[in-house]
Formats: C-alpha cells, structure tokens, sequence
C-alpha cells in the first residue's frame, strides 16, 4: 500500500514535469512521456528475473527492502532533475529496482494453500486500490502547490516503507526451501523458458501480457488525455484516479475472495477480462468527463482478472520456483511496458495532431485499442484457462 501510495502520489505530475522540461506541444510531450514510460518497462524487463532469481535464492525480504530503498532515491533524483537526460536516468534506477510486486506475489505464494491465493492477491490488489485511493489525490494537491513536491513526499514513503520492512517484516521463504543462484535462470530468456515447461502456463501468461498492454494505456496517456479532452488539471486527475483505487479496493479486497469460492477461478477471470474491454470502449466513447467518470466502476471489475490468473497459475510450478515465475511475469509485464507507451501515445498522437482540442475525430483511439487487446484475452482465457488440482512437484 505504502508501494503504490507514493507511485499514486508521482502520476499526475510526473507527465506535466515533462511537458515543463520539454517545453513542447502536447503531441510531442506525449512521445517523449512516452519513452519514460518505456525506458522503466526496459529495466524491468531485464532486470525483474535476475530480482526474481535472487528471491528464490537468498528469500523475499532482501529484496522487497532493496527495491524499497531504490524507489526512494529514485525519487530524490526525480525531484533535484532539472534537465530532461537527468529525469530519464531517474526513471532507469526506478526501473531497475522495481521489483517489489512481483516478490510481494511471490511472497503470497509462500505463505498460502493454492485454494487460498485468489483471496490473498485480491487483498494484495486491494492495498494497492488503497494506495491509489489518496495517492492521486494527495499528489494533484500537492502538484497544484509544486509539482516536485509529491516526488519528496513518495521519497519519503519509500523510505518509510524501507524501514518498515526491515523492523517489521519477516522473512517468509525458508532456507530449506530456496533455489540456486543460476545466471541462466535470471535473465529475461531463461525465466520466459520457465513459462514452456508446464502445461498452459505459456498461454495463461500470454493472457497476462494482453491485459498488461493494455493497462498501459492509461499511464500512457491518461494525464495528457483528460487535460486535452476534458480540460482537467493535476487536482481533477489526481481526484479521478482516487476514485479508480476506491473501486478497485471495493472490488480486489471485498470481492475476489467470496466471488472465487462461488463462481470459481475461470468465470472470475473471463467476467474481469470482459469488464476491461467494456470499460475501456466506454473511455474511448465518452464525450464527457462526467461520462468518463461514470465508466470506472465497471473497470472497476477488470480487477478479478489478475487475482485469478495469478491462481490459476501459481498451483503449476514448484515453491522453489514462485520467485522465477513471478520474475518471468514481470519481465512480461515489463515487455509490455516496452511495446505499450509507444503504441498508445503515438495512436493518440496521431489522432489529435493538427486538431484543435476535443475535436480530433476520435480522440479515444488509444483506449478503442486497448479494449480489442482484452477481447483478445478473453477469447484465449476461453479457450485454456482451465484450473488444476495437483500442485507441480518441487
């Protein structure tokens, strides 16, 4: 919670940072946003197996405490840039380090029955809909007074969060249960390999990947889009992602346990698959703010998909392995963060360049996209996203 707390904090403003060290039209200033998005999915990418590796190898604790601590000096860097080159070497040290969601799923693999995970990472879903809930918030009125003033205050939670973890934290992997180090195993190739060696897992991914590059839509463009297309400052973006996090807690904390005991793994993950792309040709369609704002409870519900897939997937590898599975998801997810930020900002960009604001012909192209992405998922989920019984050997 305190994780995404200070990465809600830094969304509203850190797309205006970059349009004031640009100094350029917003077009522009959305592929250069674009390739900051993109250079942090890079070192996730290449980075997030070796993490994931390491977790399996010397347990979860050092390494959430180091991303921790690396967030925090992100951060500061982030807040003292003054220069465009020295905010994008922030954002690869933050790529870099950014590793602590997925060892915190691996460490809710450790710790519960298979029967059980939905529920655990829907409440890991649910602290980061909290997170999300006053970060944006307080990160647009802290914006409207500085815009590098949110950056100090996420530093200052990342750090809090670095000592939370080592005061409190226990260690949940035990040594008789970890893995060798082996380069192979922690590098982007060789924990994708992981992915072929158990039944459907490859195509469970894939599906993960598909709902990724799309979420990456709305980081890519959301800032930019709705001062564009509705006008909104950093306080009305930063209140409209409080009110995403209010349901998506209401969603991942109150619902995903008692949903998955009653409609099972595969129904949730189908039900939040379509929700997205509903809610996505909503976003794209909406002529209004308020129409916008109407549509988020629906997405809302695209939140059963993670959980869900995170269960269907985590029973299917051995618990010396939950830290290379989560690091060959992240690399996915990082893959996605690679291909998404230009693909949405420049089919946005296309759509509104040389229009006057509001009246590009379709101004929600981006998102239009990001919902066929979903309805791509959805029809591959129907096809393979079938639960098992029987947890891998170790």
């Amino acid at each position: 919670m305190l994780d995404v707390l200070a990465l809600g904090l830094v969304i509203p403003v850190l797309p205006k940072l970059v349009e004031r060290l640009a100094g350029a039209e917003v077009a522009d200033t959305a592929r250069i946003y674009g390739a900051f998005i993109t250079v942090f999915a890079v070192m996730q990418f290449l980075c997030s197996p070796l993490l994931g590796a390491l977790s399996d190898r010397v347990g979860r604790r050092p390494v959430i405490l180091i991303s921790n601590l690396g967030l925090g000096l992100d951060y500061v860097l982030m807040a003292l840039a003054h220069t465009l080159p020295l905010l994008f070497l922030a954002r690869v040290l933050g790529g870099i380090t950014a590793a602590s969601i997925s060892t915190a799923h691996a460490y809710i693999a450790d710790i519960t029955p298979p029967e059980g995970r939905a529920r655990g990472y829907g409440m890991l879903g649910a602290a980061f809909g909290l997170g999300f809930v006053l970060g944006p918030a307080l990160g647009g009125v802290l914006g409207h007074i500085d815009l590098t003033l949110p950056l100090w205050v996420a530093a200052g939670l990342s750090f809090a969060n670095f000592f939370y973890g080592l005061l409190v934290l226990p260690e949940s992997l035990p040594p008789e249960r970890r893995a060798a180090f082996s380069w192979k195993r922690a590098n982007p190739v060789g924990a994708l390999i992981l992915l072929r060696r158990y039944p459907q897992l490859l195509s469970l991914a894939m599906i993960g990947f598909l709902s990724q590059l799309a979420h990456v839509a709305l980081p890519a463009i959301f800032v930019l889009y709705a001062g564009y297309r509705y006008g909104w400052g950093e306080l009305e973006v930063g209140l409209a992602l409080a009110a995403v996090g209010v349901c998506s807690a209401l969603v991942q904390g109150g619902l995903v346990g008692r949903a998955t005991r009653r409609f099972g793994e595969r129904r949730l993950l189908l039900f939040g698959l379509s929700s997205g792309a509903l809610g996505f040709l909503w976003y794209a369609l909406a002529g209004t703010g308020s129409w916008f704002l109407a549509a988020i409870p629906l997405m809302a519900l695209w939140g059963f998909t993670n959980p869900s897939l995170q269960a269907l997937m985590t029973p299917r590898v051995a618990p010396t392995e939950q830290g290379q599975l989560q690091g060959a998801l992240q690399s996915l997810a990082g893959l996605a963060g690679i291909l998404g930020p230009s693909l949405f900002t420049q089919t946005w960009a296309h759509a509104i360049e040389g229009a006057p604001p509001g009246a590009a012909a379709l101004p929600g192209a981006a998102f239009l996209l990001a919902s066929l992405l979903l309805v791509a998922g959805t029809m591959l989920a129907f096809r393979v996203a079938h639960p098992i019984t029987v947890r891998a050997a170790a």
